[in-house]
């Protein structure tokens, strides 16, 4: 790992292998998305369709 500067701003330089396992560290530590029935899908959505219509 080592660092740039440029512009008086530091990056970060990894090796892909390094990059690529970190990618898989912070996606395991996302909360999956709660399933839902048929019937809470169903009012979920016409929720957000009454919201974009209004948007537009």
């Amino acid at each position: 790992m080592n660092t740039i500067t440029i512009e008086k701003k530091e990056y970060v330089v990894l090796a892909k292998k390094e990059y690529e396992q970190l990618l898989t560290k912070a996606a395991s530590k996302t909360t999956p998305v709660r399933k839902r029935s048929l019937s809470e899908g169903k009012k979920l959505a016409y929720k957000l369709i009454d919201k974009w219509a209004k948007e537009k």
